[in-house]
């Protein structure tokens, strides 16, 4: 009996086209959530469903007019295998402070997924237990290593959207979830579902954190990153001109003056952020920011403990006043950078400051290279030795020195 002809290698290569193609489309990320036909618990199709932008998750719910109810299906990956996600409603705000969360983890017996409520007071406080708002038909369940979360909740009555919420994270301790990560995409799960039918997508929202941090950035980026900058390089290249003596010393401590009123502004809104965020700490920044603080302050100081320009002190206080400056200059620069890195801003805002540095550094060098050729010139034209042009010898009418 003649033997089976062998597989040739282009019919090896599509097999194995074949079988790679069915892997990918098998994995959570080339999923949509059209592709995925859930039922809810009265075995009916959820009539909306939403592939929610981060965090590789799906959202499919059901609105209820009747009972002012909202039937919701939520999948997501945990970022490991002993991992959690979970999705909430915010009734109070947007975003996670405040939020009343759903949270599914590999727990139950034999593996089984249990769900769990949370109220979230805080970062750092997460308490289990009753939500504000009624939840039942609560089941978990796992399906190619993506956890679903399936439940009811009461929403108002007149309400047209909610605000919600959702999350993953890497492990679970004795029942309570462990901190998520802190990256872009944990930090924008957030968003507003509308029960209009009009909207598909979760709408944009800023929730009033968001806003502080945006203030608090914008205070230390002019104050730190652009007017202490700024108000050193007037001080040290305006001087060299007699014409703008006294006019420089003046320009020079309004600008440092007006950045240590604002960046005290957003220093003291720095403080507040960190004692409302209990449970995230940004050691680096916060630790620079006080730095900062404290050597300004110094700099304020030091227009009132300036001595004379003849008095015998009067170095020790220019190393003083120069060593301070040059460094809130330096640490306000690296800070308003980690700060970039913390709030994850657009990129035409990093974009412009970088653009502005690059400008103060351009004027600074081309001012540094005027200055040094008046001051040379200066030093050439004040030369206190005239010389006999028959014997080489200095004059007797010009002293030595």
């Amino acid at each position: 009996m003649a033997s089976p002809p062998s597989p040739s290698a282009s019919q090896f290569l599509l097999l194995l086209l074949l079988f790679v193609l069915a892997l990918y489309t098998a994995t959570p990320s080339a999923l949509t959530c059209t592709t995925q036909k859930l039922t809810d618990s009265a075995n009916n199709l959820y009539a909306n469903c939403l592939d929610l932008p981060v965090l590789d998750s799906f959202l499919h719910w059901t609105h209820d007019r009747a009972n002012s109810s909202l039937s919701v299906a939520f999948l997501a990956t945990p970022p490991s295998p002993g991992g959690w996600v979970s999705w909430g409603i915010n009734p109070t705000g947007i975003g996670m402070v405040g939020a009343q969360v759903l949270a599914g983890f590999k727990g139950g017996e034999g593996g089984a997924v249990t769900v769990k409520t949370f109220d979230l007071k805080s970062y750092g406080v997460i308490n289990p237990g009753k939500l504000s708002f009624e939840v039942w038909d609560m089941k978990g369940e796992e399906v190619g290593g993506m956890i679903r979360i399936l439940a009811k909740v009461k929403v108002p009555v007149k309400g047209e959207s909610v605000n919600h919420v959702w999350q993953v994270g890497p492990s679970v301790t004795g029942g309570m979830i462990a901190r998520h990560d802190f990256k872009p995409a944990n930090l924008n799960s957030k968003g507003t579902l509308s029960f209009s039918g009009e909207q598909s997508n979760v709408a944009p929202a800023v929730d009033p954190v968001t806003v502080k941090k945006n203030i608090h950035g914008i205070l230390n980026g002019v104050s730190w990153g652009v007017l202490f900058p700024l108000g050193v390089m007037i001080g040290r290249y305006l001087r060299t001109f007699p014409s703008a003596d006294p006019a420089w010393f003046y320009l020079h401590v309004g600008c440092q003056v007006s950045a240590y009123a604002i960046g005290v502004a957003g220093w003291g809104t720095g403080m507040k952020l960190g004692s409302e965020s209990e449970g995230i700490q940004y050691s680096v920044h916060r630790n620079i920011g006080i730095t900062l603080f404290c050597f300004a302050t110094l700099q304020v100081f030091a227009l009132f403990l300036r001595p004379g320009k003849s008095h015998k002190y009067r170095y020790i206080w220019n190393m003083y006043h120069h060593g301070i400056g040059y460094s809130v200059v330096i640490l306000g620069i690296i800070n308003v950078f980690r700060g970039f890195s913390i709030l994850h801003p657009e990129e035409k805002w990093k974009t412009t400051y970088t653009a502005v540095l690059i400008a103060l550094g351009v004027v600074a060098l081309f001012l540094e290279v005027i200055t040094w050729i008046v001051v040379l010139k200066r030093k050439s034209e004040k030369s206190p030795k005239t010389y006999d042009g028959y014997t080489g010898q200095p004059t007797t009418d010009q002293p030595l020195q």
